[in-house]
C-alpha cells in the first residue's frame, strides 16, 4: 500500500535530519479499525477524562434532579418516591451506554472505507495512511491521550476535535508499544 508521501514527516526525509523516535527508529501500526474500538475508546474518555466524567454528571443530574422534583410535587406512596429518581438513573445510564454505541457506529462509518491503516509516528507527530486516504499531524493538534489495556486514544485540542485510535494490536513488534507509549509521554499530556 502506498503512502502518498506520508512517510516523508515521519522520517525526517523532509528536513535531512535523522528523524524519528530516541534512537531514530520509527514506531509503525498496521491494523483495521473496528466498532469495538471506538466503543472502547468513548467508553475510556467517559470515565478516565475530567471533560468524559463531567459529560456524564451532567447528563444524569438532567435526569435525575427533575424525577426528585416530580417527587416532591406529586404525592406518591413513599415506595414510588425512592424509586422514581433510581429507575431514572437507571434509564440514563442504559441511554448512555446504547449513545456512545451509536456514537462508535456513526464513527467506524467514516474511517471504515479507508480500509487497513498504517501509522508511522517520530517524535513531531505521525502519518496516517490508509487505502483512500493520507494526513500528517503534528503532536500539537492532540491535546492529550489516554491508554486502556487495547488501545491508544488521542484527544483533539483546540485546532481539531474528535479522537484518534490507535490499537495495540497493530503493532508490527510488541516493542513498538512501549515505544509509542514514550513518543505519546514526552509529547502529549496523559489523561
Amino acid at each position: 500500500m502506498g503512502t502518498m508521501g506520508g512517510d516523508l514527516f515521519a522520517s525526517g526525509a523532509e528536513s535531512g535530519a535523522e528523524g524519528g523516535t530516541e534512537g531514530g527508529a520509527v514506531v509503525e501500526f498496521v491494523y483495521r479499525p473496528t466498532v469495538a474500538d471506538f466503543e472502547e475508546a468513548l467508553r475510556a474518555r467517559a470515565l478516565k477524562t475530567a471533560a468524559g466524567r463531567v459529560q456524564v454528571l451532567v447528563m444524569l443530574l438532567a435526569v435525575v434532579v427533575p424525577a426528585v422534583i416530580f417527587v416532591l410535587v406529586v404525592d406518591l406512596a413513599p415506595l414510588l418516591s425512592g424509586l422514581v429518581p433510581v429507575l431514572s438513573a437507571v434509564v440514563m445510564i442504559v441511554a448512555l451506554v446504547r449513545g456512545m454505541r451509536t456514537q462508535a457506529r456513526q464513527m467506524f462509518s467514516i474511517v471504515e472505507p479507508y480500509g487497513e491503516c498504517r501509522m508511522v509516528a517520530d517524535e513531531r507527530g505521525a502519518v496516517s495512511t490508509g487505502e483512500r486516504v493520507s494526513f500528517t499531524t503534528e503532536w500539537s493538534v492532540y491535546s492529550g491521550y489516554l491508554e486502556t489495556p487495547r488501545l491508544f486514544v488521542l484527544f483533539g485540542g483546540e485546532r481539531a476535535s474528535g479522537v484518534a485510535v490507535l490499537p495495540k494490536r497493530g503493532a508490527q513488534d510488541p516493542a513498538d508499544v512501549e515505544r509509542l507509549r514514550g513518543v505519546l509521554g514526552r509529547n502529549l499530556k496523559r489523561s
